[in-house]
């Protein structure tokens, strides 16, 4: 019984480290978009998808509207976006989006993570080039016909749409967009009067790259440790 619930508890602290990190992004994705539009969602396309993308984690509103506050005052952090390249150990390459206000702490850190798991960092474009920048939208499905939406969203940028299924296992509707037309399909939609479970960026791999289950969980170990640093965003990766 006392292994049981020392099980339990590891899964419920993991769990709960993991919403503290999501909270924590969509914090200072919020600042990033309130200093850079100004704190009214309606005339910040910015702002309205990080706050979408909140509902999509079920961050409470309440710390949505601190957030907004906080990323209004004169205290506000000033946070830079910086995006490091670099190889995970077996060639596999590795981007790391980070938002800091202190650079040379997160670079310095970054480095050491890389080092320390059997891989290193690379110089700018050492392997962006392996990855496409798109603009991706989850769609609850209900209500909506999918093979009218996908024509008129061609007219707008959309590259391909499929079905997929979230974290906990509801189905959804992607679609991807080359990132250039990341706005005219978030009009689109809003068009429609769909409102995205989320609509966010992501790097696209374009040469996966296959491991041995031993070897993949040399990648991932480095992987999930520049995950868990508090200045690093997201990862992505070549590892399949």
């Amino acid at each position: 019984m006392g292994r049981i619930f020392e099980v339990r508890k590891h899964t419920m602290f993991a769990r709960w480290n993991r919403m503290a990190k999501q909270f924590a992004r969509i914090g200072k994705d919020i600042t990033i978009a309130v200093r850079a539009g100004g704190d009214d969602p309606h005339s910040n396309p910015a702002l309205r998808r990080v706050i979408q993308n909140s509902r999509a984690l079920n961050m409470p509103k309440d710390k949505v509207d601190a957030a907004i506050r906080r990323a209004s005052g004169k205290e506000a952090a000033n946070y830079t976006e910086i995006l490091y390249e670099g190889y995970a150990p077996h060639g596999v390459a590795v981007l790391v989006e980070t938002a800091t206000d202190n650079p040379t702490r997160t670079v310095g850190n970054v480095r050491h993570i890389f080092t320390k798991y059997g891989g290193n960092l690379g110089a700018s474009n050492s392997v962006s080039f392996q990855f496409t920048k798109m603009g991706v939208f989850r769609l609850n499905p209900e209500g909506i016909d999918q093979d009218d939406l996908e024509l008129y969203l061609i007219d707008h940028g959309l590259e391909e749409m499929g079905e997929s299924t979230g974290e906990k296992g509801e189905p959804q509707i992607v679609i991807r967009c080359m990132f250039a037309e990341f706005g005219n399909v978030q009009k689109a939609l809003e068009d429609r009067k769909i409102a995205p479970l989320s609509a966010e960026h992501e790097y696209i791999c374009m040469t996966p790259t296959e491991l041995p289950e031993e070897q993949a969980t040399e990648v991932l170990e480095l992987i999930d440790k520049l995950e868990q640093d508090d200045d690093v965003q997201k990862v992505y990766h070549t590892l399949v």
